[in-house]
């Protein structure tokens, strides 16, 4: 297995729990919260993979999927909007009418990443892509740090699915 492989099977990790998430569940049930400000499915899936493409398309240079696909949101949000330090208020606004919605999003962002990440190599890795953080950020640390907070919103909305879905 090469770095390429071991980077497509991070990011296919989470596209599986993403489905796994969203699947099966109404819109009411998407946009549930577990308490007034806890973070909804439907916003942990929209912010993660938000995220994913942002911080990819960056690092490679390319435009985010959300600068065409995110119309179809119709969200009161601003267009570079992550979710990164969203208040209550703005996590309520993440509303959405189905899961296909979220998951169209997330295979179009999938796509995408798995397609850049495909071409890397061990010499790539130590490349820098943002220079606003001290150290640097290379491309090997920017990606594991992509992988670690989907993974980590994608187990959320995994775990809020559960309890949903016991109610």
């Amino acid at each position: 297995m090469n770095v390429a492989d071991l980077l497509a099977d991070g990011f296919d990790r989470i596209r599986e729990v993403v489905h796994e998430a969203v699947e099966g569940l109404t819109a009411e049930q998407l946009t549930a919260r577990l308490d007034a400000d806890a973070n909804s499915i439907a916003w942990l899936v929209w912010h993660l993979t938000r995220v994913q493409d942002d911080h990819v398309a960056d690092a490679f240079g390319v435009p985010q999927v959300w600068t065409e696909y995110g119309k179809r949101f119709e969200l009161p949000l601003e267009p570079y909007d992550t979710g990164y330090g969203h208040t209550s208020e703005q996590v309520a606004q993440v509303r959405v009418a189905g899961g296909d919605l979220l998951t169209g999003y997330h295979d179009a962002v999938h796509e995408q990443t798995v397609r850049l990440v495909s071409r890397v190599t061990d010499a790539d890795l130590p490349r820098i892509v943002d220079e606003g953080w001290d150290p640097p950020v290379t491309l090997g640390v920017r990606l594991v740090s992509v992988i670690d907070d989907c993974a980590q919103h994608a187990g959320q909305a995994a775990f809020i699915h559960g309890i949903l879905l016991r109610r």
